[in-house]
């Protein structure tokens, strides 16, 4: 029986989602995992499809459940947290640009066991050199082994907990946001959870490798900031 619900949304970038995927098949966590396609290509989608039973992921093509455009992400959480609840395990998000190790499931999991007042449970994202990196750039030189944070909370490798779950209706998700890290990691403060960052539990993590327009925030931010403002891009 799974003990953890893994998610990824994904949109093209096929060979980094695979790599992902394929860093989750080898966790030596029980779980069962979820890739939401988000009206990738048809290269992708077949890529994906050919991949699923042999690395054990379930795959779910959102053009067949939805008209919406991408990004459908409130609509993956809505699913995701559905499932969850009808197995009785927490919900773990793992982006597509994310590769986890062997133990970083079991990791986190026992985390949250020894601490079952969590909302949400981050692993610490570094680059290929092991240096802590954006989104966390935040914590870089915190030394501490867990972070007790009220700030924010990136959704690249991060664990809700069932009890969070149960305490909040992801249908309630405002329908005009793309993303939801700093409005989830909120409500988890606020419905008295703590939320986590877990500095010994790092996973490499190659920034938007999905949605590579968002590279602009650090090689034309004049660009990305009208994209984002002028024409309603990228919305938290």
């Amino acid at each position: 029986m799974s003990k953890v619900f893994v998610i990824t949304p994904v949109k093209n970038a096929v060979d980094s989602t695979l790599e992902c995927a394929k860093a989750i098949a080898d966790s030596n966590y029980t779980l069962k995992h979820t890739i939401f396609n988000d009206f990738s290509t048809e290269e992708t989608k077949s890529k994906l499809q050919t991949e699923a039973s042999i690395l054990g992921f379930e795959l779910v093509n959102l053009e067949d459940i939805t008209d919406t455009p991408s990004p459908n992400y409130k609509l993956v959480l809505q699913i995701a947290q559905k499932e969850a609840l009808s197995l009785s395990i927490p919900l773990l998000v793992i982006e597509s640009d994310v590769m986890i190790k062997k133990n970083t499931i079991l990791e986190m999991a026992a985390f949250l066991t020894e601490n079952p007042k969590s909302g949400l449970i981050g692993a610490i994202t570094v680059d290929e050199k092991d240096a802590v990196n954006f989104p966390y750039l935040k914590f870089k030189s915190v030394k501490k082994p867990v972070i007790k944070t009220e700030r924010s909370l990136s959704f690249c490798c991060t664990l809700f907990s069932t009890s969070f779950l149960k305490s909040f209706d992801f249908m309630e998700l405002d329908d005009t946001k793309d993303w939801y890290d700093t409005f989830i990691s909120k409500k988890s403060l606020e419905l008295g959870f703590e939320n986590y960052v877990l500095m010994n539990t790092r996973v490499l993590h190659r920034p938007h490798g999905s949605r590579p327009w968002k590279q602009l925030k650090y090689t034309n931010p004049i660009k990305y900031y009208f994209l984002k403002f002028w024409k309603g891009m990228d919305k938290i």
